[in-house]
């Protein structure tokens, strides 16, 4: 497929600042990305990081995405937590319930959730873990004006409940992280986990949108079927590398635009 055929997301993780403490460029993210992953309160952020991230997306029409964590501020949302399930669904419907009521303060809503870190690679495969997150979902979308889509790594098992469960699921691709073989994420304590080269990752998310593949860390080819591209907020160099995946693919005729 053509770059010119495709439309694709291209999303940040955003609102991660706390307190005196400063997370990443967020104004600046909100100038490229079509979507913002929006932390909620558990792994970063604050209420009026909140308020702010909120307010400020409104403002560019970005969409809205509750960016779910564990509860786990010390690790940055970077520790497998073993919740029981109805815990971890309360504490993702919590999360929920406090974005929503902000973002429709600030004249806008929420579209998505994306969990966040430690939790998001854990419902790769814990079904468990990842059956709280969809009935959390389930049960917010049974009141919400929209329902929210579930995005997620293609092939976990959260997107799959998500599907069966009438709730959208969405595919995503990471531009600055590097990949195994089998088309997981390689683990950050990985030498090459994360990428830094603004050019490199470009050229690779140009190759995921016109070939549907990307090179993984053993140089083979692996397919990833992806309708939202993610560039991480707090990686050193974000908006440089946002800026330069969003002119790669839009030079080569793809359109960027929030998959809700």
């Amino acid at each position: 497929m053509s770059a010119d055929a495709r439309t694709i997301d291209l999303n940040a993780d955003m609102g991660e600042s706390f307190g005196a403490w400063t997370m990443g460029d967020d104004a600046a993210l909100l100038d490229v990305v079509s979507s913002a992953n929006v932390a909620c309160g558990f792994h970063a952020g604050d209420p009026l990081v909140l308020a702010r991230t909120c307010a400020a997306a409104a403002e560019r029409g970005v969409t809205i995405g509750a960016h779910v964590a564990y509860r786990d501020l010390t690790g940055f949302g970077r520790t497998f937590v073993d919740v029981e399930p109805a815990r971890l669904k309360a504490e993702v419907l919590y999360q929920l319930a406090a974005i929503d009521g902000v973002a429709r303060a600030h004249g806008t809503s929420v579209g998505y959730v994306k969990p966040h870190g430690a939790l998001y690679n854990a419902i790769v495969h814990h079904e468990a873990q990842a059956e709280a997150v969809v009935r959390a979902v389930e049960r917010f979308n049974a009141a919400a004006r929209q329902p929210l889509a579930i995005l997620g790594l293609p092939g976990g098992v959260v997107l799959d409940l998500a599907e069966s469960r009438g709730i959208r699921a969405v595919r995503e691709a990471f531009a600055d992280r590097a990949y195994t073989a089998e088309g997981t994420l390689v683990p950050r304590r990985e030498p090459g986990a994360v990428l830094h080269d603004p050019a490199l990752v470009a050229e690779r998310m140009l190759s995921l949108v016109t070939t549907g593949e990307v090179e993984a860390i053993d140089g083979s080819r692996v397919r990833i079927d992806a309708e939202s591209i993610c560039v991480h907020g707090d990686s050193p160099g974000a908006v440089d590398m946002a800026v330069r995946v969003k002119e790669s693919l839009t030079g080569a005729g793809a359109t960027i635009a929030a998959f809700v």
